[in-house]
């Protein structure tokens, strides 16, 4: 069995510390069993490699998240790459395209699809081997797993059953509703509907075959460069609501969806995280702060505050699943982001009239880690080294860094950096284009990196 995990999200149901980089997946406020600080994509992953399942999983990804996945869960996972956002159809294709002309997967192979987030016991991933074998054991076409309901909620969507034709282990789906109001949702309970937990298997011939009656590449390489071709669609509107013979599994334990900041405290274990006190009489309050400055709550109560360089919010705890209407318009770039290679914090930016702009940002680089072989168009830098110790190449030449040293690099000039310790600078940036894409990358790994320099030097 292939596993498929979906990373996505937009990063503003758990804005501020989420952003467009740093969807909530991503955010280390849980507790591991060492009672260390762990995102959700640390904690599923860690969960499959306990099964042995990471092995033949794979992680479906926007460009803007591969870094912050390698960073947390290493650089061997394998990672999916879309080339746009086109929500879930397309994603699942391409990952079934990887499956098959680049793993060489069979059409018969089943493929489980799951988010990468849920908050679950590890039985739920045991269970998730059963789908395999439902698949197996009758005609059915899809098969889903579905969550034995606690309570009426109005948040989740629900796998109807048809009663008849099901039995205690495998049920047939009726139909699906999404999220009914309460007295609806009751009425679901009592028609024994499972809630759906987004997690699901096919045999891997039924993308495969769509593909090919919709005239589209099967090829990983091909369908990626044409990925505008698909469908901006989700799966479940151009798959699952075409699908007559689909079949669900139940799971009676834990499982909740940690994407809203009342949900996430629940499961938090410490009430504070990063410089903050709360008072006495302020019960069941959460404070969340990724500044350098203190936050201090004095006398209130069932609220939530949350502060990154991205912004602040303060809100009651039942009102925070609405933080979306309130940020949603907000573009911004992200102040916050993890990389491949340690992390960097936006300080300030600044736009003057003449169209000059000026990016401050703290950077810190992991020791034996290292910035690609680069160099910007639009902008020169200027590096202050504040703590560590490192190796710089600048115009072809390696020189040695240290606390206090101050570095310039000009427009168009080759550079790159290694950190020998954990390495920490201020970079001042000054151009006309501070943007990403102004990053022109000419080798990723250190070794390259050597090798070309010395190569030259001859």
């Amino acid at each position: 069995m292939k596993l498929v995990l979906l990373s996505g999200g937009s990063g503003k149901r758990l804005w501020p510390l989420s952003n467009d980089s740093r969807s909530k997946q991503f955010l280390k406020v849980l507790r591991n069993e060492e009672n260390q600080l762990q995102s959700m994509v640390q904690r599923v992953w860690g969960q499959l490699d306990k099964l042995g399942l990471t092995e033949s999983a794979v992680i479906a990804t926007s460009k803007t998240q591969v870094e912050m996945i390698q960073s947390q869960i290493g650089k061997n996972v394998s990672v999916i790459v879309e080339p746009e956002r086109r929500d879930t159809f397309p994603a699942i294709a391409l990952a079934a395209s990887y499956l098959y002309s680049k793993e060489g997967a069979d059409r018969e192979e089943v493929v489980g699809v799951l988010p990468v987030d849920p908050y679950v016991e590890d039985q739920f991933f045991g269970r998730l081997l059963d789908l395999e074998d439902v698949l197996k054991s009758t005609t059915a076409d899809l098969a889903l797993m579905g969550v034995q309901p606690t309570f009426p909620s109005e948040k989740y969507g629900y796998i109807v059953p048809n009663v008849e034709e099901s039995t205690q282990e495998i049920v047939k789906v009726s139909h699906f509703k999404e999220k009914p109001k309460a007295e609806e949702a009751e009425v679901l309970l009592q028609q024994q509907a499972l809630w759906n937990c987004g997690v699901f298997a096919f045999k891997l011939d039924k993308i495969i075959s769509l593909l090919e009656q919709k005239e589209l590449p099967t090829d990983y390489d091909t369908l990626s460069a044409n990925y505008a071709l698909l469908p901006k669609i989700s799966f479940d509107y151009e798959v699952v609501e075409k699908t007559a013979n689909i079949v669900a599994i139940p799971y009676q334990g834990s499982w909740k969806d940690l994407g809203t900041w009342n949900t996430l405290t629940e499961e938090m274990g410490t009430n504070i995280l990063g410089k903050a006190n709360v008072s006495k009489d302020s019960k069941n309050t959460h404070i969340i702060n990724e500044l350098d400055i203190p936050i201090s709550v004095l006398g209130l109560s069932n609220i939530l505050v949350a502060a990154s360089p991205d912004g602040i919010l303060v809100t009651d705890k039942e009102a925070s699943p609405r933080v979306k209407e309130l940020v949603g318009h907000l573009d911004q770039r992200p102040m916050y982001e993890e990389r491949r290679w340690g992390w960097y914090r936006v300080l300030e930016h600044t736009k003057y009239d003449d169209g000059t702009e000026v990016l401050t940002k703290r950077i810190n680089i992991s020791a034996g880690k290292n910035l690609s072989y680069q160099y910007h168009n639009c902008r020169k830098e200027v590096w202050t080294i504040v703590k560590g110790e490192g190796v710089i190449l600048l115009n072809d030449e390696f020189q040695v860094v240290r606390s206090g040293d101050v570095i310039q690099v000009p427009i168009g000039v080759k550079h790159a950096v290694k950190a020998v310790t954990d390495l920490e600078f201020i970079e001042v940036q000054t151009g006309t284009e501070l943007i990403e894409e102004d990053n022109h990358r000419i080798l990723l790994t250190w070794e390259e990196i050597e090798e070309q320099a010395y190569a030259l030097s001859r």
